[in-house]
């Protein structure tokens, strides 16, 4: 059930004053993750939401998923539902949340206006906030001119001792006020990064900034900073570029009598060329990875260690729980991580080889049909393991399993450099013993004088219409001496033809 406002209020003196022994941090850690759904969730952000788990199931704590959708136009409900199943996909669960509730709720910032409300009116009465009445060409020319005089863009304070018949006036033409924190003009912050270690950050360099738009719906900078506060999270984990955000939110939770959380900022992830990651780098988000087919056991021992090492560990693929065990906030670093596709596929080669043989058959159901029995279907998947890493791989060897496989050009060229005698040796030995492996390939040995490459090249593009694949032995005990005997006699015909 979701707190009344004025319990909400109560909720937040109790953990500005004395925080749940639940929420100590020596004691069970309460981490979360607060995307906005603006689109599907880009690899960055997953990354960051897999370290906020991983800090808190570390130690047993608390794990909260909030939705920051105050940017409405760009936040419909596809994306948030999206956000929820990648999320799940990943493997990530969550103790509190918009679909599950909790004691801290709603967990939807838009949800929580009234909330923001009445601590924005804290501020006002307390003269630490004030409308602003300029409009952004007004802000934008304001910038403009402090770079060309070499200073840094702040905001002038300009509004700041209005009074009321003037906000009166300026409220008579129609300007719609934001409201600004009022910082100090004079002094410094210390803030303690996780990641970072000591920053000091000038207030003056800060300058006034804004908590609630012109439209009346909250900025970042406050929503994120009291939600934190007020759901009494006390690890957050976030990317680099938030570093500057961190002082003015701060500053937010000190004026309004908050506890801040323990803030530790990610370095970003990068493509393996420097830049921004993106589709050009293989896949930009986690949606993208799923639908190329990457298992999510894959995603999250590379996620992991993008930016974080695992020492000993670090060679082969983990389970959740050691995951979760192994992983240690001083053990993040401080260079950009690097996207790496071919790093990924490695992963996703180890997750496919560790992987039971009824989770593979489930992971590929959708490219096999039902042709053959369960007990031959699970026979089959085990027998193309080595040779696929994702479900289009899959998808082929199935295809040239199921019907005459048409041969690739490698394949092809092996088939017409046979002499037609071959064939006609290999379906004679075939007959004589009764489609028996070891038998037929002995017999086939002493018949044609072939051994290795010679031998079996031309079987495997005969039977398989490659030149590389499943252990043939296998392949022809599951396919059947019936068609066995078709692709034999089909190899033989292209052998005429040939000639």
């Amino acid at each position: 059930m979701f707190l009344p406002w004025c319990n909400c209020l109560l909720a937040l003196e109790r953990v500005a004053e004395d925080p749940p022994a639940a929420y100590d941090t020596t004691m069970i850690q309460k981490s979360r993750f607060a995307p906005s759904p603006t689109g599907y969730l880009h690899l960055g952000n997953a990354r960051t939401a897999l370290f906020a788990w991983l800090a808190a199931r570390h130690d047993g704590g608390h794990f909260l998923l909030r939705i920051e959708d105050t940017d409405r136009e760009r936040s419909p409900q596809q994306y948030e539902d999206a956000l929820l199943e990648d999320l799940r996909w990943l493997g990530l669960d969550w103790d509190e949340g918009p679909d599950c509730g909790g004691d801290f709720g709603p967990y939807r910032q838009m949800e929580r206006l009234g909330i923001y409300g009445e601590l924005y009116q804290r501020l006002l009465d307390a003269h630490l906030a004030y409308p602003c009445y300029c409009t952004p060409e007004m802000l934008a020319a304001e910038r403009e001119a402090q770079r060309a005089a070499g200073r840094a863009p702040r905001y002038s304070g300009r509004c700041r001792e209005l009074d009321a018949a003037a906000r009166a006036e300026l409220e008579a033409l129609g300007r719609q006020p934001s409201l600004r924190f009022r910082v100090a003009s004079t002094g410094r912050l210390r803030v303690d990064d996780l990641i970072w270690g000591e920053r000091e950050y000038s207030l003056e360099d800060l300058g006034d900034f804004v908590i609630r738009r012109s439209d009346g719906s909250p900025a970042f900078f406050f929503a994120n900073a009291v939600d934190d506060a007020l759901m009494g999270v006390d690890l957050v984990l976030r990317g680099e570029d938030h570093l500057s955000n961190t002082p003015r939110q701060i500053l937010i939770l000190q004026a309004l009598g908050m506890k801040a959380p323990t803030y530790g900022h990610l370095p970003l992830l990068l493509g393996s060329d420097g830049q921004p990651l993106s589709k050009r780098h293989g896949a930009a988000s986690l949606r993208d990875l799923r639908a190329e087919g990457f298992l999510p056991e894959a995603v999250r021992n590379y996620l992991a260690r993008l930016g974080h090492h695992y020492g000993e560990a670090d060679g082969r693929l983990l389970t959740d729980e050691e995951l979760r065990r192994e992983f240690r906030l001083d053990a993040i670093g401080r260079a950009p991580a690097h996207f790496d596709l071919a790093q990924l596929e490695h992963w996703q080669a180890q997750a496919v080889q560790s992987s039971t043989t009824e989770q593979l058959a489930q992971w590929l159901a959708p490219v096999l049909d039902e042709s053959l029995s369960p007990a031959e279907r699970l026979a089959f998947v085990e027998l193309i393991r080595p040779n696929i890493r994702f479900p289009a791989q899959a998808r082929d060897w199935w295809q040239r399993f199921v019907r005459d496989p048409e041969p690739d050009e490698e394949a092809l060229d092996v088939l017409r450099e046979t002499p037609e005698a071959f064939w006609m040796v290999a379906a004679a030995t075939f007959e004589a013993e009764n489609g028996d492996w070891k038998g037929w390939i002995a017999a086939l040995q002493e018949a044609s004088g072939r051994r290795g490459r010679a031998l079996f090249q031309p079987l495997r593009a005969a039977l398989t219409g490659r030149l590389h694949g499943p252990e043939l032995a296998g392949w022809c005990r599951l396919l059947g001496a019936e068609r066995c005997r078709q692709r034999l006699s089909q190899a033989g015909r292209r052998a005429r033809v040939a000639v």
